[in-house]
Order: C-alpha cells, then structure tokens, then sequence
C-alpha cells in the first residue's frame, strides 16, 4: 500500500490522492511517467517526484525513520505489507500500579515471524534488553500501546529509543473502521481462538499471575508468559485484517485492476 500513497507528499491528502488513483496513477512508478499530473505545476512537480525518489530509496533500504517522519501517525498502517518482515508485535504486562503509585512491567512479550520472546522482570528485563531486542525490527505493532504500553514503558526505562519506529496501533485503527472494544472481543468478532487454558483470562489475571509467582508459585509465571504470548500473536492475526480493511476503506482496491487508463501526455 505504501507504494500507492500519495499523502506522505506536502500539499497532498486523501482527496487529491484519490483523484490521483481515479486518473490511473496508482504507483509512484505511476507518478513518475507523467509530466502533467491534476492541477500541479512543474517545479512543484519536480519536488514530487524527487521527494518519490528519496522514499523508493528509503522503502529499498528499509530505512523507517523516512516513513516514521514523513507519514501521519494514522497512516503507520499503509506499511504493513512492506515492512511485515520486520515487524514486532509487543505487548506488556504490569504489577496493576500505575508508575506515579509503584506500578512496574512485570513481563515485556515480542512477537514477531521469528517466533515469541519474552523479558521478564528480575531475569532479562532491562532497558538494554529490550533496546536490543527493539533494534532488530522496523515496525511496531501494538493494541493501545501508543497510549499506554509505550508511555509506561518510557517511565520505567527513560533512555528507550522507540519513537522512530513506524507504529501501527490496532486499537485506533478499530476506530477508524468502526470497530469498537478491546483485543479480546476483538479475537471473538474475528473468530480467534486461544489455548482452552488461556480462554476468558483478562489483564487483572495477568497481575494475580505475577503476585502468585512473587509467592512462589513458578506455575504462575508460565501462565502469565503463556497469556502474553497468545496477546501478541492475536496482534498480529488482527493486524492484518484491519490492514486489508483499512486499505478498502482508502478507496484503492476501487481503482485497482479496472483498466483505468491515463491519456496526460508521458514524459518524452
């Protein structure tokens, strides 16, 4: 999708990028062909299409401060197909406190193509930890994180490097299609399952977890690993179904494939 947006542009937002698509140019391969795109004039044209180059450049390398810096926050979710290989899915679990009142992560879990990993208080958990394990990806995938998990986060560890990140926020982008409710009666709507042993658990679960383990019970902390696991991955299932939403809700599977055909003069 990133490929076919057009709003990353100064001037341009999502009403001039559909008459963009609705005039046949789809892709900033699209852009590029053209000497006369709509109404833009030629040295504002030239800008354009330098500005494509530089993000061609930036989308081959990978380089997702260009994005994280040059897209609106709403729109992290056009990069989810291009940058699938190297997104993370994180969610975190907490002592049930806020920072202010003694609250602490308990359990720091990251999902990604490459299996689960979890940081877990008094074992692995550290702000060098989780930087590391954070620089090896170049997309985040959070439910409410950009609200709450990376705020808490920031808290507990002020030194972590994140905001770069391109983030793509499950539960604003529910909003924005309608979609209201947490991830868990999000997982019904779509039909996930979760283990039997994990079904009807909920965050206040998560902190009677942590607090039996801190007693003792070693049961408890495996539980409470399990739980997370299970909300990162749903969060990348429901990722990708709000992307595939999201990019019909854009307007450009309309445009796609229906022989649109362009008749402004090409570049000679």
């Amino acid at each position: 999708m990133i490929k076919n947006t057009f709003i990353l542009l100064d001037g341009i937002g999502e009403k001039r990028e559909r008459r963009l698509w609705k005039e046949g140019i789809l892709t900033w391969e699209d852009f590029f062909i053209f000497k006369e795109v709509l109404d833009i004039d030629y040295e504002k044209k030239k800008i354009y299409d330098d500005f494509l180059h530089k993000a061609f450049e930036a989308l081959y390398c990978k380089n997702c401060c260009f994005f994280s810096e040059s897209l609106k926050k709403r729109e992290h979710w056009r990069l989810f197909d291009e940058f699938l290989n190297d997104a993370v899915c994180l969610d975190i679990e907490t002592n049930g406190l806020i920072p202010e009142k003694g609250g602490y992560v308990t359990v720091v879990g990251l999902y990604s193509l490459n299996g689960y990993k979890a940081l877990v208080r008094g074992e692995d958990l550290s702000e060098e930890s989780l930087q590391e394990a954070l620089y090896s990806h170049k997309y985040l995938i959070t439910f409410y994180g950009s609200i709450f998990d990376i705020p808490f986060l920031k808290k507990e560890f002020p030194n972590l490097k994140i905001e770069h990140i391109p983030h793509f926020d499950l539960f604003f982008a529910g909003k924005r299609l309608g979609i209201q409710g947490g991830l868990k009666k999000l997982e019904t709507l779509f039909l996930i399952e979760r283990e039997d042993e994990l079904k009807g658990l909920n965050g206040y679960d998560a902190v009677k977890f942590w607090k039996a383990y801190l007693n003792g019970n070693t049961e408890s902390l495996e539980l409470l690993i399990s739980y997370n696991k299970a909300d990162t991955e749903n969060l990348f299932k429901i990722a990708k179904i709000f992307y595939d939403m999201l990019r019909t809700q854009a307007g450009i599977e309309e445009f796609m494939g229906n022989g649109t055909k362009r008749t402004t003069q090409k570049v000679s």
